[in-house]
């Protein structure tokens, strides 16, 4: 049996006309995902096909985010510009959650690099390494990802670290990274390479400021723990 059109439905009832109607915050998961989803096919609504995709994830937009383009065109009805929709807009939100207002520009916490960095690190997979530049003011002046690992660790070059934080002329250093099994402790790896970069950067007079661990809700911080690497 062919459903019923959105377009027969109440204009309080259809997503678009909701959100214009009464603003996006009035709408549920399903509407704003059925919004981006655009059109349904011959025998589901767009709001079912969203309530299909949702109910494929448990419910969950965390989930539903760190789908893959091939997993989202599993649930009939998504094809690969529908996917394509959805993954544009989770990545614009991502990048939305890690960009700082201008006038939080000086870093001056781990709360700071947290949330500049936690919505892109804290669902990955495996392990990624980022250096932040600071200036001697404690501007940000540039972030760049150092380094790439695996589901256990990270190797980070230290050689590369400082090259790149010579060539911006940085003062100061910040290294982030992840571990993707959620629990942000130092293991004795992070410890051990941490000093090492200390050491090093220190020869072209160059602070490391901080080392910050994300994890999966929490994440751990070497200087606000005032571990001696970094006192």
């Amino acid at each position: 049996m062919k459903p019923s059109s959105i377009k027969t439905w109440s204009e309080e009832e259809r997503p678009r006309e909701k959100l214009m109607l009464q603003g996006p915050s009035f709408l549920t998961d399903t509407e704003l995902l059925a919004i981006l989803i655009g059109s349904g096919t011959r025998s589901q609504t767009a709001v079912d096909l969203a309530r299909n995709l949702l109910a494929a994830v448990g419910g969950r937009l965390d989930a539903l985010s760190r789908m893959e383009s091939r997993q989202l065109t599993l649930t009939d009805g998504i094809g690969p510009a529908k996917a394509t929709t959805i993954l544009a807009t989770f990545e614009l939100a991502r990048r939305l959650a890690a960009e700082i207002p201008e006038e939080d520009f000086t870093i001056r916490s781990s709360e700071t690099v947290a949330r500049m960095m936690a919505p892109h690190l804290r669902d990955l997979p495996y392990e990624e390494c980022w250096s932040l530049y600071l200036n001697r003011a404690r501007k940000f002046i540039g972030k760049e990802k150092v380094s790439l690992g695996g589901v256990g660790s990270t190797i980070i070059d230290i050689k590369i670290i400082v090259k790149k934080a010579v060539e911006r002329l940085a003062s100061g250093l910040i290294l982030v990274h992840n571990h993707p099994s959620g629990n942000p402790s130092p293991g004795e790896q992070d410890r051990v390479q941490t000093e090492a970069l200390k050491k090093a950067v220190a020869v072209f007079d160059i602070e490391l400021l901080d080392h910050v661990i994300i994890g999966k809700k929490k994440y751990f911080s070497f200087s606000d723990e005032a571990l001696s690497t970094l006192s």
